[in-house]
C-alpha cells in the first residue's frame, strides 16, 4: 500500500473514482509499477495509407448496384483483405459513390494489380461496372477518380 502522500490510498477497496483500479487482490496498481515494466507490450503501429475515390452511379442502375452490395461475394472480400485493404466503405450521396479504404501493405500498385488479376473480382466488376460512370481523367488508368485528402484527425494529439 502506498504512503499517505499517494492519491491512491484506498487501494484495498479500489479507487474507481480516480483511475478505475479494482483494489486488493487485483494486479499491481498502475502507480506501483515501475515505468519500464509493462504488463503488456505497446500495440504495434502500422503505417496506414487512406484512399478516397469517387464515381457516378447511373440512376437507372441504382437498385442493381445496391442489391449487389447488400451481399458482396466473400471471395471478392477475401481478395481485398489479401491485398492489404482494410476498413473499406462505399457511401452514396444522390448519384455519387464515395469509396474509402485504408491500405496497410507496402506496395499499393502491386496489390491493386493483384486485385485486378483476380478472376472472381473481374467477374464482380462485369456486374458493377455497368452501374457506374467514371469521373476519372481520361487516360489516367483509373475507373474510380482518386480524391486528395485535405485533412485528417488522428487519434492522438500531436
Amino acid at each position: 500500500m502506498a504512503g499517505d502522500d499517494s492519491p491512491h490510498q484506498y487501494r484495498d477497496i479500489g479507487c474507481f473514482s480516480c483511475c478505475g483500479h479494482p483494489g486488493a487482490g487485483a494486479a499491481p496498481h498502475p502507480a506501483d509499477r515501475p515505468a519500464d515494466r509493462r504488463t503488456t507490450p505497446p500495440p504495434e503501429r502500422h503505417d496506414v495509407q487512406r484512399y478516397g475515390w469517387v464515381i457516378r452511379l447511373r440512376p437507372d442502375q441504382r437498385e442493381t448496384y445496391l442489391r449487389l452490395h447488400s451481399a458482396v461475394w466473400p471471395d471478392v472480400e477475401q481478395t481485398l483483405r489479401a491485398a492489404n485493404i482494410r476498413n473499406y466503405s462505399i457511401f452514396l450521396h444522390q448519384d455519387l459513390l464515395f469509396g474509402y479504404y485504408e491500405y496497410v501493405g507496402e506496395d499499393h500498385d502491386a496489390d491493386q494489380r493483384r486485385i485486378a488479376d483476380d478472376p472472381r473480382t473481374q467477374a464482380w466488376w462485369t456486374l458493377t461496372d455497368p452501374c457506374q460512370e467514371s469521373l476519372a481523367e481520361p487516360g489516367s488508368g483509373h475507373w474510380w477518380a482518386p480524391m486528395r485528402e485535405v485533412w485528417h484527425l488522428t487519434g492522438e494529439p500531436s
